[in-house]
């Protein structure tokens, strides 16, 4: 590990016990408007778990006693399920990706919804959480929020957790992260060194400035959290970037070509980044056993990006509205 990295651990990285609710509450207080919180939950027929994390926010960091965040906005993906009412009766602003930029055709993927929200959400500061979190704790968002309310140099903040993998009745305690153990670690080890220190690059709950954010391209797919981690450090520097221990995190586990597919995705937007070239042939092959025979499933691997929001004339008339 790089000398940069090992002291950038030692100041970069902490616990979310290390700045309890009192202390965030106060500096979102002195902070005024730059110190106001959206947070954005992505979601896809989450119906079984986007209500009970909603309620946790909204209980635990929207109360008139602990006035954390200022907004928790789900933006629905074209669920099929009751996702979108099950948010809404937990208290959350439900928004469809479709409405957003309707002049726009969205493209399917979480990095589209995640570009989107930048439109229809108001927090100068704004976090990211998965749907399909279970046993939901508030420190998944009040930990990442708290270094950028309490430091101006930080910009992105990074959950880090134990992610046990949870499969037939069964836990293997350090199984889950299989694509970040298998891909991302080695692409930014070999690639990108001064990130060899994240210990969940691709996790889905980090918390940003928008002025940041505004200003970051967005892979549409899979690969919109290794994009941004790269592409943060390149505007910011590594001191800009941080990460906070938030505990465990349970969630629901995909199998092995969904995996296939998302690593694909993946290697994708590091090759954009290494050469910004293209690939001859953006497609992923897998196999599924059908009967006696093995049959081919072919897969476009996600190429498009969204450009900085920032860029937009839509988001320049709603921030000068």
């Amino acid at each position: 590990m790089l000398d940069e990295v090992e002291r950038w651990l030692r100041r970069r990285s902490w616990s979310a016990a290390q700045r309890p609710l009192d202390l965030l509450l106060a500096a979102k207080r002195a902070a005024g408007d730059r110190g106001t919180v959206s947070v954005v939950l992505p979601a896809l027929d989450e119906e079984a778990t986007v209500g009970a994390i909603v309620a946790a926010i909204r209980r635990d960091l929207m109360s008139a006693a602990a006035p954390l965040v200022d907004e928790v906005v789900v933006v629905d993906s074209g669920s099929t399920d009751r996702t979108a009412a099950v948010a809404a009766a937990a208290g959350a602003r439900v928004v469809g990706r479709d409405a957003i930029l309707p002049r726009l055709p969205a493209l399917p993927g979480k990095g589209e919804v995640l570009w989107r929200s930048l439109l229809v959400t108001r927090g100068e500061i704004v976090c990211f959480v998965d749907a399909d979190l279970r046993e939901f704790d508030a420190r998944f968002v009040s930990g990442i929020v708290g270094p950028l309310l309490t430091d101006p140099a930080v910009q992105l903040v990074k959950a880090m957790y134990d992610r046990p993998l949870e499969t037939g009745g069964t836990v293997v305690p350090a199984g889950g992260g299989r694509v970040t153990e298998l891909v991302a670690r080695p692409l930014l080890n070999l690639h990108w060194p001064q990130l060899a220190g994240f210990v969940q690059p691709l996790g889905g709950e980090y918390a940003a400035r928008r002025s940041l954010l505004e200003r970051l391209p967005f892979p549409v797919g899979y690969g919109v959290e290794l994009g941004m981690l790269i592409d943060a450090l390149g505007l910011v520097g590594l001191d800009g970037l941080g990460q906070v221990d938030v505990g465990v995190r349970h969630h629901r586990h995909q199998d092995g070509q969904a995996l296939g597919r998302m690593a694909a995705a993946i290697y994708r937007t590091a090759q954009v980044r290494l050469a910004r070239g293209q690939l001859v042939r953006p497609h992923l092959t897998q196999f599924g056993r059908a009967g006696s025979a093995f049959v081919p499933r072919t897969h476009p691997v996600d190429t498009e990006e969204r450009p900085p929001m920032a860029d937009l004339p839509e988001y320049l008339a709603r921030k000068a509205a």
